[in-house]
């Protein structure tokens, strides 16, 4: 029986792979897991409740366009954030999780050839996998640019040659990245947005940290797109309330974008998509709505950064995040460090290689882990504390 080689070379997923790293090993003390950017703040109170008045609709199919309250709520939630007026009806799409839409866009968008030639996808490295997956699935060449301290934690686009460039169909970029935690300011959304106009390509902007942040409210792309009057196709924005409102398990997001784009994701819903099912938009409509508990979340987050930075103040390497809730700690190597700190202190976290590609001969994130500030404060503090004395001590 003949399988497809699409995705034959794909590595292990991370968590499987990390699993097969450290089962094999007792863990040296009471484990505490720093893996997965699972958030674990409460969610807010009403959630239950919401559900429970809506609860008939799981007797219904959901809309599988979103309901127009879902909608509505996006819209004026882009409207409110980024100063940006998207029409709720023609330019919003409400997702079962971003996963999803990050990947179906690439299906829904990406033309089969870009000049004649196989169409390139750039992904940053290291990256969230699906962008990666989403390539392959439509025959495009996946091209992995470093996201590294020499490039601000964020893939330097421009650099790459004018061949490459004239393939380019499609750019994913996390901002706030995963894993990094750095931020794409205005300079740099003007220099990618000007890049794909140039070169006649479509940006997937997966903002989905975009809500966790120290002090300032990161830039959007809509804002910056809007100002320099780009091409409304140019961009498709992703964002979740999974961070944002502590509901990970709800699997609700959405991709903003021009109508055009959206009418073809649509589309292709329409054959092969899962929508959220109906009480479950009702919490997603109200969520997107209210800021008070997003705030109450973020204030958890500051004192999650204020204790992380005291605790590796003494730590030569440390760079605090500007936004997201994970830690992207230099070491030796990521792998052995992650054995180490499981064996000797219980604490497990990821390697960060374990998010990136090889490509000529190095893999950017090979000398770091990457530790998820998501537990519970007391529990995150005894976890640093014994990850800096284990992997830093002098």
């Amino acid at each position: 029986m003949a399988f497809p080689e699409r995705f034959s070379n794909l590595p292990a997923y991370a968590f499987p792979r990390l699993r097969a790293l450290l089962d094999p090993y007792a863990p040296g003390a009471e484990p505490i897991n720093m893996t997965i950017g699972e958030p674990t703040h409460p969610f807010p109170g009403w959630v239950a409740q919401v559900i429970a008045e809506n609860a008939a609709g799981f007797n219904n199919y959901p809309a599988n366009d979103g309901t127009p309250d879902l909608q509505a709520a996006i819209s004026g939630w882009i409207g409110r954030r980024y100063g940006v007026v998207v029409d709720a009806a023609t330019q919003i799409l409400p997702l079962n999780g971003t996963r999803e839409g990050l990947f179906n866009a690439c299906l829904a968008l990406c033309p089969e050839d870009k000049r004649g030639k196989t169409p390139v996808v750039l992904t940053p490295n290291p990256f969230y996998q699906v962008y990666a997956v989403a390539a392959l699935a439509v025959g495009a060449e996946p091209v992995y640019v470093p996201a590294t301290e020499a490039t601000g934690n964020l893939p330097d686009y421009s650099s790459l040659p004018a061949d490459v460039l004239n393939r380019v169909a499609v750019a994913y970029i996390c901002s706030p990245a995963n894993p990094q935690g750095a931020v794409a300011g205005t300079d740099y959304w003007r220099e990618l947005i000007g890049l794909a106009e140039r070169f006649d390509f479509q940006i997937f902007a997966d903002e989905c940290y975009s809500e966790i942040y120290r002090d300032t409210p990161p830039i959007g792309v809509l804002d910056v797109a809007a100002k320099m009057a780009a091409d409304p196709e140019r961009v498709v924005l992703f964002n979740s309330l999974s961070k944002r409102s502590n509901l990970p398990g709800l699997r609700s997001g959405f991709a903003a974008g021009g109508a055009e784009s959206i009418t073809r994701m649509k589309q292709l819903r329409a054959y092969a998509g899962a929508p959220l099912p109906g009480p479950l938009q009702a919490v997603a409509a109200k969520a997107w709505g209210d800021e008070a508990h997003v705030a109450e979340n973020r204030a958890l987050y500051a004192e999650k950064y204020a204790i992380a930075d005291e605790v590796f103040a003494r730590v030569t390497g440390y760079r605090p995040p500007e936004a997201g809730f994970f830690l992207w700690l230099p070491v030796a190597d990521g792998e052995a460090a992650s054995v180490k700190l499981w064996r000797d202190a219980g604490v497990r976290v990821l390697p960060g290689a374990y998010l990136a590609r090889e490509v000529n001969g190095q893999t950017p994130g090979a000398d770091r882990i990457r530790v998820a500030m998501v537990a519970e404060k007391d529990d995150m503090r005894r976890g640093l504390i014994r990850l800096r004395d284990c992997l830093y001590a002098r």
